[in-house]
């Protein structure tokens, strides 16, 4: 009974793959929106308007990171859980991705969380000419905490991989 049990929750590791199949659609969506922002960007050049174009490029920079995340996200994750991925030699700049550990893909999603607050906090500031100073200083306070996480996390990964 103890050895069935053990093949069935080693087996259900495998349900994680239509997770990372939703990732791979999610992926998709931040495509479509990376270039419908872009399309709006260069339309409002066109206008006349590129007083927004820093927060413009910020903002789609953000949709790079985060999807830049889904991947190793996805690689990594099936790589640790599910089946190991063979990229062979002329993919050997991407076997990293597959050999993060879950504490490292940890550290980056806090890190991206506290630059795309950053960004948010310049969005607000630059974009909106009266900020409750009470929003303003929970939207400071909410980005001083993720970088503090994720400093803290970068250190507790550096400890656990010494």
């Amino acid at each position: 009974m103890a050895r069935f049990i053990e093949r069935l929750v080693l087996l259900s590791r495998w349900l994680l793959v239509p997770l990372y199949l939703g990732l791979a659609l999610l992926l998709l969506l931040f495509v479509a929106g990376f270039f419908i922002e872009l399309t709006h960007l260069a339309a409002g050049l066109l206008d006349g308007d590129a007083g927004h174009l820093t927060l413009a490029a910020l903002t789609m920079i953000d949709l790079v990171l985060v999807a830049s995340l889904i991947v190793m996200i996805m690689l990594s994750g099936f790589d640790n859980f599910i089946a190991r991925i063979n990229l062979g030699e002329d993919h050997e700049g991407l076997m990293r991705l597959t050999r993060l550990g879950v504490s490292s893909i940890k550290v980056r999603i806090v890190s991206a969380a506290a630059v795309i607050s950053a960004i948010y906090l310049l969005e607000v500031l630059f974009t909106t000419d009266n900020v409750a100073v009470r929003k303003l200083l929970w939207i400071l306070a909410l980005h001083l905490t993720l970088v503090v996480t994720a400093v803290l996390f970068a250190v507790l990964d550096r400890i656990e991989r010494h």
